[in-house]
């Protein structure tokens, strides 16, 4: 089939990497460059982890994910994968980190609870006092978005797939299967995957009782000098603990310290609205995290990045059919570790025709 890949974060990405492999001839068009750092995936970093609550399916889906990261490494010829653990740290009884050490044992996943005294000794940037317990776990760490995206478009535009950057879509014909851009020209396909996570309202605004659009921001680091050594080797924070709904990754790949918050997000109805930093935005970030964090006064803000996501309901994955036109929307800010395998199940489902099958996937109602 003649197949238009509209996004090219990394589910577009990886769909079209997907549908190149199956043998279908494939266009995939982005708004921006690729990578796109305006794009929720288009940051330097992200996190892989099997911790979920025990009411999800998505930590058992950790495995395919994990297989289908490395069918992409094998291709690409480079690993992007920085798998240096990660931890939860538990302040109050029934916070995000029970709910992840509860999971872990429901999936009879390894890993080690770890003293407050014994945790300060391995991480000494944690408060005394400031915390109950931390949860620590080899199997994850952080994914390199960024090298990711450059190494996908070289290997498509290598492969024969049309890749056209810096190229934006007005509308999309579901029923003629015809996708109008910016510039005039009609492009046409058998089937359109439409990818284009937080600017998908613009295209298809009939899906805002679904989809959910939040403006975000997350703030780039400095350590004290005298901790750096020890965030160096740390493993990725996946969350903090209390009601913060943070996580931290450590310098990795070339990329700095990262702190992020799910408090930290505006509901908006346009993607594009209020992108710039606002002034003290990084230090309001960075005071969300102490505690556990001790001196957290000391970390310089060196950079903040403003990002748009979309959001379900229930946290899960999106995926509507329409005409001609599968749009698919690995959304709720969870949903870059499973990239790679979300393009193989796309390409899948746009193969055999399953959408069904696809949805209840994305969902995580199967394995």
């Amino acid at each position: 089939m003649n197949i238009i890949v509209v996004g090219a974060g990394i589910a577009g990405l990886s769909t079209a990497w997907a549908l190149v492999k199956a043998g279908h001839s494939v266009s995939i068009v982005e708004q921006g460059p690729i990578p796109n750092p305006m794009a929720a995936s288009g940051d330097h970093h992200r996190i892989i982890r099997r911790a979920y609550g025990a009411a999800t399916g998505y930590g058992g889906l950790i495995t395919e994910a994990y297989a289908a990261w490395d069918e992409l490494w094998a291709d690409l010829g480079e690993n992007h994968l920085d798998p240096r653990g990660f931890i939860c740290i538990s302040r109050e009884e029934g916070d995000d980190t029970d709910a992840y050490r509860d999971g872990l044992v429901a999936g009879g996943y390894p890993f080690e609870t770890v003293a407050p005294d014994e945790a300060i000794l391995r991480w000494p940037f944690l408060a005394p006092d400031s915390f109950r317990y931390v949860i620590h776990s080899s199997d994850g760490g952080a994914l390199h978005c960024r090298k990711i995206a450059s190494g996908l478009a070289a290997w498509l535009k290598a492969h024969g797939a049309n890749v056209y950057e810096n190229t934006k879509v007005e509308s999309i014909d579901s029923r003629e299967g015809t996708v109008d851009l910016e510039g005039g020209e009609t492009m046409r396909a058998d089937r359109i995957v439409v990818t284009a996570g937080a600017w998908v309202l613009k295209l298809f605004p009939m899906l805002d009782g679904e989809l959910k659009t939040y403006r975000t921001a997350l703030a780039y680091v400095e350590p004290p000098a005298d901790l750096k050594a020890a965030w160096e080797k740390a493993p990725v924070i996946l969350d903090v603990g209390g009601k913060t709904d943070g996580y931290m990754i450590p310098p990795s790949g070339g990329a700095g310290m990262k702190f992020g918050s799910g408090l930290h997000k505006v509901r908006t109805s346009d993607a594009d609205w209020n992108r710039e930093p606002v002034e003290g935005e990084g230090e309001a970030i960075r005071n969300l995290f102490s505690p556990p964090i001790a001196r957290i006064e000391e970390y310089r803000i060196t950079e903040v990045v403003t990002c748009a996501y979309t959001f379900t309901a229930d946290e899960t994955f999106f995926a509507h059919d329409e005409g001609r036109c599968l749009v698919v929307s690995a959304c709720s800010g969870h949903g870059y570790k499973f990239g790679a395998a979300v393009g193989r199940r796309v390409a899948e489902a746009v193969g055999d025709g399953d959408v069904e099958g696809l949805k209840a996937w994305l969902k995580a109602e199967v394995a």
